[in-house]
């Protein structure tokens, strides 16, 4: 189904019932991307699915995209639809996009989980990777075609914006981070394309956060290992945190005043 968001018809679907839980894709691919996870959260939870400007059933707009404006998107949708705070996912550029929204907009979410997305280039663990549009094109272009309004032959043209994008962006640096109030699921592949090192900057840098490392994965983690993936992600949302024997982290302040 659509809504107008702007001058963005924006696409979404909706699946199970629950507390609202909102799913964010990566660049240049769609919410089918979440088909090997999201019936481990339906029956926990409603499922949104939008997809933004440019991406599967939402037609492209005129101009350039960035994560801010994908970001004022989805606090509009989560404004117009969702209409409650929500947890969210997110992975690779929908990670960096609900990372915005929770700092931007705090009152909107209840949880974040980060899947794949780092929060400065300067954690990209090959930073000098060609971005090749005809090399992508071929690789995504006839699934965006599937369901693109813009059909196939416009991919390149968002294939080239998304490359834009991402030769100047994110930008963040890890200071910022302590904007995002939620409690967050830092999660990662062991061999993602960012660095180990840029994802532990990044939990260290969120104060109630949470980290994880997916073992035996690459940047595809939701679906070279969904049945753990689900699990984590799910046991982070169902339940509370536990009670903790030996602290370190999370150890208790002392009270100056005891």
């Amino acid at each position: 189904m659509y809504v107008q968001l702007g001058a963005v018809k924006t696409w979404y679907d909706e699946k199970g019932s629950g507390e609202p839980l909102v799913l964010m894709h990566g660049g240049l691919v769609d919410a089918r991307w979440f088909d090997p996870n999201v019936d481990a959260f339906t029956p926990h939870f409603h499922v949104y699915l939008p997809e933004r400007r440019g991406h599967g059933h939402t037609p492209d707009v005129d101009g350039p995209i960035s994560y801010q404006l994908m970001a004022d998107d989805t606090i509009a949708f989560l404004e117009t639809v969702v209409r409650e705070p929500a947890d969210i996912v997110g992975h690779s550029d929908g990670a960096f996009v609900a990372m915005l929204v929770g700092m931007q907009r705090p009152e909107l979410v209840k949880r974040l989980v980060l899947i794949s997305g780092g929060f400065s280039k300067a954690g990209e663990a090959v930073p000098d990777a060609p971005w090749d549009v005809e090399a992508i094109t071929q690789f995504l272009g006839p699934t965006y075609g599937e369901v693109s309004p813009d059909g196939e032959d416009h991919f390149p043209v968002v294939a080239a914006k998304i490359g834009e994008m991402a030769s100047k962006e994110p930008h963040l640096e890890a200071s910022e981070l302590g904007a995002i109030q939620a409690r967050t699921l830092v999660m990662f592949a062991d061999d993602d394309l960012v660095t180990l090192t840029h994802s532990v900057e990044m939990y260290d840098a969120i104060p109630n956060a949470e980290f994880a490392v997916v073992p035996g994965t690459s940047h595809f983690l939701t679906q070279e290992k969904p049945a753990l993936v689900n699990q984590i992600v799910l046991d982070f949302l169902l339940n509370s945190p536990v009670p903790l024997v030996a602290p370190i982290r999370r150890a208790p302040t002392p009270d100056p005043q005891a």
